[in-house]
């Protein structure tokens, strides 16, 4: 095998979050999670439980609960709330940053719980860069990934279709106190944004790609992961520095695994050396033990 050719991680890792002061997965089973946001207990869908609680009891406490629509296409539903008035935004941490949960339109919360093993492995990725290295979050949502990343000492480049979601990006960067940080917020399709960031000769020291399986930019593009990705990737591979240090890809999807994701990086990246691991990132039970497998990652590093 040539040099220049990454190392490929022969078995997959398991990156597993565990609860933190303003979450856990408290319980699961029977096709949902049993979680705690901040203050609020909270009853989510989730098909890949198929055991049986294990405190069936606790679930009847729980403050809110999400009935998915009959489809279940879109992740759309509603949400039932134990008192009456469903609950307002309400403010989160995560070591130095702080962010909104919100009880959005769909099963969401303003964020991803299982990713947060991968903040603390860009946490420690950024830091081991020189200050001022430039990251390019792609798909980047409400930002806790982009501001743990900016607290560490990167200069980001965030970018999202939603224009709601980059204003609450902006919110949780004001309650983080980190507005003076060096972060650029923009509102683009990201594959758009990137075919033009190749053209003008840009380059960045890591890339988070954390795209949806289906998506819209704010012209009406689509965004289809199967059939886009591939493209993404090399792009994002002409965008790394010479001494660049990662590249992260997450994927949430049916007949997706985090192999297949390893090995599309790895045409993506063939000439750069480094090491590509992967696997799959899981909430593991308060109580210990038991986790939910809930996305694929795969990840470049030099």
């Amino acid at each position: 095998m040539p040099a220049s050719l990454p190392q490929f991680a022969p078995d997959p890792v398991v990156m597993r979050t565990r609860a933190w002061a303003d979450y856990a997965l408290l319980d699961s089973g029977g096709g949902r999670k049993l979680e705690r946001f901040g203050p609020h207990t909270v009853v989510r869908p989730e098909p890949q439980c198929v055991w049986a609680p294990a405190d069936a009891a606790a679930w009847a406490r729980a403050d809110a609960t999400f009935d998915p629509s009959a489809s279940d296409e879109d992740e759309a539903g509603r949400w039932r709330f134990r008192r009456e008035g469903e609950p307002g935004p309400f403010p989160l941490v995560w070591g130095g940053v702080r962010f909104k949960g919100r009880f959005t339109a769909f099963r969401h919360l303003g964020f991803f719980p299982e990713q947060a093993a991968n903040w603390g492995w860009l946490d420690g990725a950024v830091r081991a860069m020189p200050r001022g290295a430039k990251v390019l979050n792609l798909f980047g949502y409400t930002g806790v990934a982009s501001l743990v990343c900016a607290a560490a000492g990167a200069a980001v480049t965030h970018v999202d279709a939603s224009k709601r979601a980059v204003g609450w990006a902006r919110e949780n960067a004001a309650l983080s106190g980190m507005e003076a940080l060096p972060t650029r917020w923009i509102v683009e399709d990201a594959r758009k944004y990137v075919a033009r960031e190749v053209k003008r000769g840009s380059r960045y020291h890591g890339i988070i790609l954390d795209p949806p399986k289906y998506g819209r930019g704010p012209g009406g593009e689509t965004w289809k992961l199967f059939e886009d990705l591939p493209g993404m990737l090399a792009d994002c591979a002409t965008l790394l520095e010479p001494d660049a240090g990662f590249l992260l890809l997450n994927g949430y999807a049916e007949r997706l695994s985090g192999l297949s994701l390893g090995h599309a990086m790895a045409g993506a990246l063939g000439g750069r050396g480094g090491r590509i691991d992967w696997g799959e990132l899981a909430l593991e039970e308060d109580r210990g033990g038991r986790a939910v497998g809930l996305s694929f990652f795969a990840r470049w590093t030099r």
